[in-house]
């Protein structure tokens, strides 16, 4: 699983938008990009 282009989001005060691309994707894989996210809206 990759996640990319990981910006933020003009029409949403806490938005972020990115792209993620995924073989077999499982929640393992699922799980790093929700918590990648949840540490660059924190910081």
């Amino acid at each position: 699983t990759f996640v990319g282009r990981i910006r933020e989001d003009f029409s949403h005060p806490k938005g972020l938008t990115f792209w993620v691309v995924a073989d077999q994707l499982n929640k393992g894989a699922a799980l790093n990009s929700i918590q990648i996210a949840e540490v660059l809206s924190t910081g």
